[in-house]
């Protein structure tokens, strides 16, 4: 009998476990794996029901391809961790995007605002934090290698999904956390804490900097952690040009995986388009329009 129970779920947490996979990463697996054990109802798993599946989440409507993807990535990898290979389904070709929507795109200047609003309403680790973050170009489940020792060094080491990378932290930055550090007296350990000393939790982190979007005036949609991210990659890129090394900096395994970090707006990819020019005939043009 192939059914998917809570004995079961709590064996691929545990191979999710072995297999060194982040805590983020198993935890939305199996949350995943849940939205098709919810579906299933007790249902014997089978090719049918799984392809049945899959056109569920489709013609709900309320999920893009990437998430309806990510879904079926959690079950496939679920059905090879049973040996259930017969009922892997394929996930859905998505076309690469040539540029991102102008209100999921934050500004340096956007960014600036964030963190005068959080200073001015003396949430003085919360400025910091997004500094970091944007500064180094940190996931914000990495900030937690932010500590004491490594900012004394300028350094960095990062591990994180299986791998190991150095970072160095700009002269700038480091001058404010050294100054951070001594105003909270922190001797030893992960910089920003909360008051029970344990390490900032990311769902904080992501309400509190919600909660500077009216003040600092940037829309709500554009401002979460990891956006923060992105926009050290573009600046990076901007900078100096070169791919291959902002791959290495960020912790990707596959360039095509930084290509998105580095995407251009609708609005630049409209202004690189018309400056092309290459819409040359006379008819129907302004000329024409005007007589």
């Amino acid at each position: 009998m192939r059914k998917i129970t809570e004995k079961l779920v709590e064996k691929f947490r545990e191979y999710l476990y072995e297999e060194e996979k982040s805590n983020a990463t198993a935890s939305k697996y199996i949350c995943d794996l849940n939205k098709l054990k919810e579906y299933a109802n007790g249902q014997e798993l089978n090719k049918k029901l799984i392809v049945s599946y899959k056109e569920h989440l489709q013609n709900m409507g309320c999920y893009k391809s990437g998430s309806i993807n990510s879904f079926l990535a959690a079950a496939n990898c679920f059905f090879q961790f049973m040996g259930w290979n017969d009922l892997k389904v394929k996930t859905i070709k998505v076309q690469k995007r040539a540029f991102i929507p102008n209100n999921r795109d934050l500004s340096k200047e956007e960014y600036k605002k964030l963190v005068d609003a959080a200073e001015k309403s003396g949430k003085i680790q919360l400025a910091m934090i997004i500094q970091t973050i944007c500064a180094i170009g940190l996931r914000v489940s990495e900030l937690a290698f932010i500590t004491v020792k490594s900012v004394n060094e300028g350094t960095v080491i990062v591990y994180c999904k299986g791998k190991e990378r150095q970072i160095l932290i700009p002269k700038a930055l480091q001058t404010r956390l050294l100054y951070y550090i001594h105003k909270n007296g922190t001797r030893q350990g992960a910089v920003f804490c909360t008051r029970n000393g344990n390490p900032v939790n990311r769902s904080n982190i992501w309400r509190e900097m919600k909660s500077l979007c009216e003040d600092a005036g940037v829309e709500r949609e554009k401002v979460f952690p990891h956006n923060l991210r992105h926009l050290f990659a573009k600046t990076f890129y901007h900078s100096c040009k070169d791919i291959a090394k902002l791959a290495d900096i960020l912790g990707h395994s596959s360039i095509e995986t930084t290509r998105i970090y580095i995407m251009t707006t609708i609005k630049e990819y409209q202004k690189q388009l018309d400056s092309m020019d290459l819409a040359v005939g006379k008819w129907g043009g302004k000329e024409e329009l005007t007589t």
